[in-house]
């Protein structure tokens, strides 16, 4: 048994042994693989009596062009395939880093999901140094943990490549974030609801996550983008996944918005230079690490202001982006 700031957890490597009866099923899969796994695992309850909890920690999505365009995420991904219903799984997420969870630093996070579990569930897991919010909105909470990862890939690039300066990294931000705010008006309702933990999230990402870091190594040629998105003693970095996804789900021309300067519709990915950039960068490989400062150098960059404006002042929600009608 390991002792650990919640329970004691006994380590097993049988899959089948690990879930069979657990009344709480933790996924701290990475997204790529979440389907996979959950798939063998459902052949291991088809004689349940009791179903499951799922609370999932992973942050990223897949891309589904029909009938729509729209977006799959993994509590999608675990209902799909095992079958319990939807409001038994739920999403656990940041602004956090897990390592100083586990050493008692201070630390808050967010429960999302049906109001039967989260409220308990969120009682239960809070501790004196780990505040837990509730949350009902799961899948969106769940894109932005995906939509951070894209992003802090590049600001580990900028980081890199201008040996750490502030005031780069502070320009990188301001386009970035606007980016994710006019994605969010795509993807929600009452997008201001979300800027608090999305930029939150976001900013512990930049300081301490996975995704930097594997931006910085790249830029610096320390990794090569050829061996791969799943890295010895650091895991999955799913930012390189999702980059694809949403530049796939936002280059279609059925969700096009109008661009306000040159007055004609245009697909959303056109407003996300950075984006397009990163997409360029580690799913197409035609440019370099050193296009993101090109990007952010070009002449013609609006103002990051200029983006937001576009998005608070035009019917943007696209409700089918997350399968709604």
């Amino acid at each position: 048994m390991i002792d650990t700031p919640l329970c004691p957890l006994k380590v097993v490597t049988n899959l089948q042994e690990a879930v069979w009866d657990a009344d709480i099923v933790v996924n701290g899969l990475p997204s790529t693989e979440t389907r996979e796994v959950f798939e063998e695992i459902s052949n291991y309850w088809k004689e349940r009596i009791t179903v499951p909890i799922i609370i999932s920690l992973a942050k990223g999505i897949e891309a589904a062009l029909e009938p729509v365009p729209h977006i799959i995420t993994p509590t999608q991904m675990i209902n799909r395939a095992t079958g319990v219903p939807i409001e038994n799984i739920l999403y656990l997420g940041g602004p956090n880093i897990a390592s100083e969870i586990y050493n008692k630093e201070y630390a808050n996070a967010r429960i999302c999901g049906a109001e039967k579990w989260r409220t308990p569930l969120a009682k239960f897991l809070r501790q004196p140094h780990f505040i837990v919010w509730d949350n009902s909105d799961l899948v969106t909470h769940e894109v932005m943990g995906g939509l951070k990862n894209v992003y802090a890939i590049g600001a580990g690039m900028v980081a890199a490549l201008t040996n750490e300066s502030a005031t780069s990294k502070s320009v990188y931000f301001a386009h970035c974030t606007s980016e994710m705010i006019f994605i969010t008006h795509l993807l929600a309702e009452e997008p201001e609801k979300l800027a608090g933990p999305l930029l939150s999230d976001t900013y512990v990402t930049l300081l301490k996550g996975r995704n930097a870091w594997y931006g910085q190594m790249i830029a610096k040629g320390e990794l090569s983008l050829d061996m791969g998105d799943s890295i010895s003693g650091k895991g999955m970095i799913q930012g390189v996944s999702a980059v694809g996804a949403f530049y796939e789900l936002l280059s279609q021309p059925s969700l096009s918005v109008m661009h306000r300067e040159e007055n004609k519709a245009v697909a959303p990915v056109e407003l996300c230079p950075i984006l397009k950039t990163l997409y360029k960068i580690l799913i197409r490989r035609e440019q370099k690490p050193q296009a993101i400062l090109q990007a952010l150098r070009d002449e013609t960059l609006n103002d990051p202001r200029d983006r937001i404006e576009i998005a608070q002042t035009h019917a943007f929600y696209r409700p089918s982006l997350l399968g709604q009608p």
